[in-house]
């Protein structure tokens, strides 16, 4: 009998009801439970629809599914059903936090409204997760990480100069909207402390995504020019890009004179950090093609992994440009402790929130079923 892995987490005694379904809920749903909160995670009869986003599978659920649902205990509820709404409401008579996805109106029309719970359940702090929010010109509309990334602007600045818009290889505005969805619930559970009173906590993806503009709504803000698309390049600072070499693509992050000079002298060309158009960073931004091709020439037969040890060893930032597998097996992974197992086969992420006295557990697998 496996013996039960005590609940020491920051959030122990918060129970949350966790209604929502895809990314950014359960995602937000993950880290309360990482971090000791009580999740119940409700499914409708046919679940979570990411269960059959595959292959991969891990039996017979999709791996992505299993990705952001751990910690948790599984139940399914059909709320189409009063029966079931009723069980729902005693569950959150219990409850701290709702947390939940429906399209705009869906729970109002069964009775389970934020105007009706408060009236119910005053402590109780309600988080919707929405695309466009309830109202406005886009109200209502349903919202996935891809639509929003085209529509909030963040495609419009992804991929390479001159080529086409790209979407973001990673579901980011999903996830940040399950980490602002985490950080208001846990801004209303303190308030709470003081008033009493529980409250609506609202993270629409849409703006969210707007969130991530920086630094190119800031450079709109300031000088009006509509934003480009720069690759792998900064906007605003050079040389911060990738770069070949006879081994490995490695990615430069110089932010400063001091860093500059630096590589400049590894590289074995200190004079380079002297010349006019590179002495300031305003310089090599608007130099940087030149600058481009002279650090290409500087890099490109030297050995990549022993050229970033140099430079770390310098204080410039970098790094090689390595592959999922490589990031998962690097050894500061393993260091860092960013990957779990459990019984059972289970893998994955950790979480990235450190916590000195509190640390993150790992307890429960995913839900196989409910």
């Amino acid at each position: 009998m496996t013996t039960p892995i005590p609940n020491t987490g920051a959030l122990a005694g918060v129970t949350v009801i966790d209604l929502s379904r895809v990314l950014g809920g359960p995602y937000c749903g993950q880290i309360l439970a990482d971090h000791g909160a009580d999740v119940l995670k409700i499914e409708p009869p046919q679940g979570d629809e990411t269960r059959t986003w595959g292959p991969p599978f891990e039996n017979g659920v999709a791996s992505y599914y299993m990705g952001i649902n751990r910690n948790k205990r599984g139940m399914r509820l059909d709320l189409t059903q009063a029966a079931d709404r009723d069980r729902l409401l005693t569950l959150l008579t219990g409850a701290d936090v709702l947390l939940e996805n429906f399209k705009t109106g869906t729970l109002e029309k069964w009775g389970l409204g934020y105007d009706t719970l408060k009236e119910k359940f005053p402590r109780l702090v309600h988080c919707r997760i929405s695309g466009y929010g309830a109202d406005g010109p886009l109200g209502g509309l349903p919202g996935y990480d891809a639509a929003i990334q085209a529509m909030s602007g963040i495609m419009s600045v992804n991929g390479e100069v001159g080529g086409e818009p790209l979407r973001v290889g990673l579901p980011v505005v999903d996830m940040v909207t399950g980490l602002n969805a985490a950080l208001g619930v846990l801004m209303a559970l303190q308030e709470r402390q003081r008033s009493g009173l529980g409250q609506f906590v609202e993270a629409a993806l849409y703006d969210c995504g707007l969130s991530l503009l920086h630094p190119h709504a800031a450079n709109w803000f300031g000088d009006g020019r509509v934003p480009n698309r720069t690759g792998n390049a900064h906007p605003n600072i050079y040389p911060y890009d990738a770069f070949p070499t006879q081994t490995v693509p490695v990615f430069l992050a110089v932010g400063n004179d001091r860093q500059f000079e630096q590589l400049c002298h590894v590289l074995g060309d200190a004079d380079l950090a002297k010349q006019p158009a590179f002495a300031s960073a305003a310089g090599r931004s608007v130099h940087r093609a030149d600058l481009r091709q002279q650090l290409i020439a500087l890099m490109s037969t030297r050995d990549g992994e022993a050229l970033v040890e140099q430079l770390g060893d310098k204080g410039v930032p970098c790094a090689p440009i390595l592959d999922v597998p490589q990031a998962l097996n690097h050894p500061h992974t393993a260091h860092r402790g960013m990957t779990v197992s459990m019984p059972g086969g289970y893998k994955g992420l950790a979480s990235p929130i450190k916590l000195s006295r509190t640390p993150a557990s790992y307890r429960l697998s995913p839900p196989a079923d409910c």
